[in-house]
């Protein structure tokens, strides 16, 4: 067991064990700072990082840090990173995950404002920029994009949730269980937000703030932000209206 894990693997609720999920794509320069910040955290927690096949050393700064590392053999996009640690913290009987973005984004300090809400009973908790509207508030044209979004899916499930597009979320595990059999490719946050709600589990919502990327550059494009507005709109579509998915596992 390397010293991160050693150092995050004592749990005061033996059952309920924490995996912090960082999905990342060439974020050598971003992780270190992020590895400092979760190693003054507090709480009880493991961490993966999923490598999705970067062209820096991404892997080698997790190695260099005793960080455990998945590094995929091709790049699958966001989508399916998030979900390979989904499906690690199913296969390793986590109860809850917490999804963490590498570019230095967020804020660390809300881990334990995360595990309390989900021990508390919430399936998936959200943190959200725009409850308190301080920090980062993203790019005028994304937070067009994020107010559309949530109108939309108030129009179609009736809740409201203020961040729809947020990588910064907590689940339950019956959550991880349901995002580990099936995720979003790419742009996943606001189809998945519909998906949990449509299978009648609780989601809420905690204040958080966010930084601007310190280093390197944001996949998504001005193009790319129409393609994602049309393909998550029909997404969020067909997820209110299709058949929902019974959670099993942990029943």
């Amino acid at each position: 067991m390397s010293g991160a894990e050693k150092m995050h693997s004592r749990n005061t609720d033996i059952n309920s064990r924490t995996l912090i999920i960082i999905p990342a794509h060439n974020e050598e320069k971003n992780l270190p700072g992020l590895f400092r910040a979760l190693k003054n955290t507090e709480g009880d927690f493991d961490i993966i990082v999923v490598n999705d096949c970067s062209d820096d050393d991404t892997e080698s700064v997790c190695r260099a840090h005793g960080i455990k590392v998945i590094s995929l053999p091709v790049n699958i996009g966001i989508g399916g990173a998030v979900q390979t640690g989904y499906q690690y913290a199913l296969s390793h009987g986590y109860d809850i995950a917490i999804q963490l973005d590498g570019d230095g984004q967020h804020d660390p300090g809300y881990i334990p404002l995360f595990i309390k809400e989900i021990r508390e009973g919430f399936h998936l908790c959200i943190g959200s920029r725009f409850i308190r509207k301080e920090g980062f508030q993203s790019s005028r044209t994304r937070r067009i994009g994020i107010r559309f979004f949530s109108f939309l899916i108030k129009l179609l499930t009736g809740f409201e949730i203020t961040d729809p597009t947020s990588g910064y979320r907590a689940c339950s595990r019956e959550v991880i269980s349901l995002f580990a059999g099936d995720y979003p490719k790419d742009y996943p946050e606001p189809e998945t937000v519909v998906t949990v709600l449509k299978n009648r589990l609780k989601v809420t919502e905690i204040p958080v703030v966010m930084k601007a990327r310190e280093n390197g550059a944001s996949s998504i494009t001005r193009i790319k932000c129409l393609y994602y507005m049309v393909k998550v709109t029909i997404a969020i579509i067909i997820a209110s209206v299709s058949r929902r998915r019974v959670v099993t596992e942990c029943e």
